[in-house]
């Protein structure tokens, strides 16, 4: 199961023992307006719950050799960059993607379109708390790198230590504050013009091709 949508406001003796199995089985629960379930469900007559599946299974971050590379989606909430990246992220030779379980697009259909057959080969990691992975992986010698508009180095300037984590931030926040102080190095794609930041996917690409290209030189 990949999230549950109930309706604002909704509870009672009907709706609160699956609040309560969720939560128990770690499964995360949404309140969203009445509006969103319907376009959701495709359809009004859903009693004010929606269940959504995954289409592929997480894998869980014990499990997953790790490489020199993984990455990181801090908050990416739309299917096709998320597709796009971990297609990405396995064509530049990555290990694994994490994502965290709340605030952030899960394993959809769209997500397994974009990722154009990418999810059959390369493990996607949900985790309950995102800044907790990146403490634990810099306890195992990754270095952390986020790629964020508003720093100061460009990323083709800096070299990437190896094994490092690259962190990308969701559309339009960026990167969270408290993942960014979990950063050792911020690193930015310089831009023309008067548009500040480009789409994550495509930021994510540039990136992660960056420090392949330095690993292969």
């Amino acid at each position: 199961m990949d999230r549950i949508l109930i309706t604002e406001g909704a509870g009672g003796v009907r709706i609160q023992p699956l609040i309560d199995l969720a939560r128990e089985r770690r499964v995360p629960v949404r309140f969203e307006a009445r509006s969103v379930l319907d376009r959701t469900a495709g359809t009004a007559t859903h009693q004010g719950v929606v269940a959504i599946t995954a289409a592929h299974r997480y894998a869980k971050l014990d499990e997953v050799s790790l490489g020199p590379l993984v990455v990181a989606a801090d908050g990416v909430e739309d299917p096709h960059n998320l597709g796009a990246i971990v297609r990405s992220a396995y064509a530049a030779g990555a290990s694994c993607i994490l994502i965290p379980e709340r605030r952030a697009v899960g394993l959809t259909d769209t997500v397994a379109k974009a990722a154009a057959g990418a999810l059959e080969y390369f493990p996607v990691v949900r985790v309950t708390n995102l800044n907790r992975a990146l403490e634990d992986l810099k306890k195992e010698g990754y270095w952390i790198y986020g790629l964020d508009e508003r720093a100061d180095e460009d990323y083709s300037d800096v070299e990437y230590v190896t094994p490092t984590v690259l962190v990308l931030g969701g559309e339009g926040a960026g990167l969270h504050q408290h993942t960014r102080e979990r950063c050792d190095f911020l690193v930015k794609i310089p831009m023309h013009g008067e548009i500040s930041s480009l789409n994550v996917s495509v930021a994510a690409g540039i990136a992660m091709f960056e420090w392949r290209k330095q690993q292969k030189g």
